[in-house]
């Protein structure tokens, strides 16, 4: 029955797929249920009789969950294709993420709770930057 099921090939395809997986799964959740993702990064949910009428919060938690949740499906599928050109484009971008959204908190900008989401990705990063340095040094030894 799963004889055609395919799974990551490398330590960074694996990394790829576990993050990918995890924001398609936030990106669904933030789709599903706002005010969970909203409690999630440690804040508190407005209910909508209490919200202002030009409070925009949810549409742009309705427009990042969607994004979440593409990226997590291309994550994943470069995962399975085993893409490494693809993970390695996505480490600087992330850690430009991280360093944006900890910046965003440490200015004032967006509160503690956010902190949370920088560090993912910064930490993300880090996981596929150091399994693709593992996996060159390795290639590299069987080669010499």
């Amino acid at each position: 029955m799963f004889s055609n099921v395919r799974l990551p090939r490398s330590l960074s395809g694996w990394t790829m797929a576990v993050f990918g997986v995890l924001a398609a799964a936030l990106g669904v959740a933030g789709l599903v249920s706002p005010d969970s993702t909203i409690r999630l990064m440690g804040l508190t949910p407005v209910p909508g009789s209490d919200r202002a009428a030009d409070d925009h919060t949810l549409l742009f938690l309705t427009a990042s969950s969607m994004a979440a949740l593409n990226m997590g499906v291309y994550y994943v599928l470069a995962a399975l294709a085993d893409w490494k050109a693809f993970f390695r484009w996505t480490v600087p971008f992330r850690l430009l993420t991280f360093s944006v959204f900890t910046l965003a908190v440490l200015t004032g900008r967006a509160p503690a709770g956010f902190l949370g989401v920088g560090l993912w990705e910064g930490l993300g990063a880090l996981v596929t930057g150091a399994a693709l340095w593992c996996e060159t040094r390795r290639a590299a030894r069987v080669t010499a």
